[in-house]
């Protein structure tokens, strides 16, 4: 994306003068974060004229933000290896119409701290107006789990968790709302669970035991590891019925493992479920089938 090119371009120049350095009197240099355009950089000239002038329009003057939705409102869940690719809506008016919208999440301290950007595919908004003064203007953003700071990567488990939301909109005669924390998001880590319940078939009465385990994306190996001390609920559905009920609540242990015993009582299907936390999303597995004799 062009907004991120420029980041590159200067991230190649860094590396060859610091090629240039002699190897003993080279020094660590901190890798650097990622870019976030300004008003100028995403919506040109006009934004930019604004900016130089104070953008002293009265607030009435100057596009309405009444709506912004990421993801449909789901969490963003990011694996290890698959790009995510989610998509944004903002709805904005303004008297002279909309022509642009922008939307970024960002990770950081605050907007001159960040430590992951994830910015949208498009170098405009696709807006589409429902009056002479109000559009919804559509985008993507595409998650990489593998990618560089400065190319939507989500490249350190520490950026899981509360992202911020830029909103941004401008307006047919070039006035600009800019929000850096418009509101805020949840990106997680995937999370994996299987169950296994043994022995099959079971005697009724005998004693089933039901094992699995909880494991989520590691962000900076691209690995799955074991989800140790979470709470998952065993459920079990009857044969011949539609659905799940809870049995009780199981506590991975330091691998992210599952274990409980129960008595065997009816033809069915046993399954764990976790509700997900923070930082990590929600996972259900794929249920077993156990013929109680």
């Amino acid at each position: 994306m062009r907004i991120r090119a420029t980041v590159a371009a200067g991230s190649g120049v860094l590396v060859l003068a610091a090629l240039a350095v002699p190897v003993a009197h080279a020094e660590y240099q901190p890798v650097e974060g990622p870019h976030k355009p300004d008003a100028s950089e995403r919506f040109g000239s006009a934004a930019a004229a604004k900016s130089v002038l104070g953008n002293t329009s009265a607030v009435a003057d100057e596009p309405v933000v009444s709506n912004i939705t990421v993801h449909a409102g789901k969490d963003v869940v990011v694996g290890t290896t698959n790009l995510k690719t989610f998509t944004v809506l903002l709805t904005a008016s303004h008297a002279s119409g909309i022509q642009d919208a922008y939307l970024d999440l960002w990770h950081g301290s605050d907007v001159d701290n960040i430590d992951g950007y994830l910015g949208p595919d498009q170098e405009a908004a696709t807006c589409t107006a429902s009056s002479a003064t109000t559009s919804t203007c559509k985008l993507t953003i595409t998650a990489d789990p593998q990618g560089a700071p400065e190319e939507n990567g989500l490249y350190a488990n520490a950026l899981a968790g509360t992202w911020h939301v830029t909103a941004a909109a401008l307006a047919g005669d070039g006035s600009f709302y800019w929000n850096d924390s418009y509101k805020s998001h949840k990106v997680k880590r995937y999370a994996k669970l299987t169950t296994n319940a043994s022995p099959e078939p079971v005697a009724k009465g005998k004693t089933l035991i039901v094992t699995g385990k909880l494991s989520r994306a590691n962000w900076e190996t691209h690995t799955y590891k074991g989800y140790t001390n979470q709470s998952v609920t065993l459920q079990f559905r009857k044969a011949g019925t539609r659905t799940y009920s809870n049995v009780k609540t199981v506590t991975t242990n330091s691998y992210g493992g599952l274990k409980t015993s129960l008595t065997a009582t009816y033809d069915g299907y046993w399954r764990y479920t976790f509700a997900g936390t923070s930082t990590t999303g929600a996972a259900t597995s794929t249920s077993d089938y156990v013929d109680v004799q």
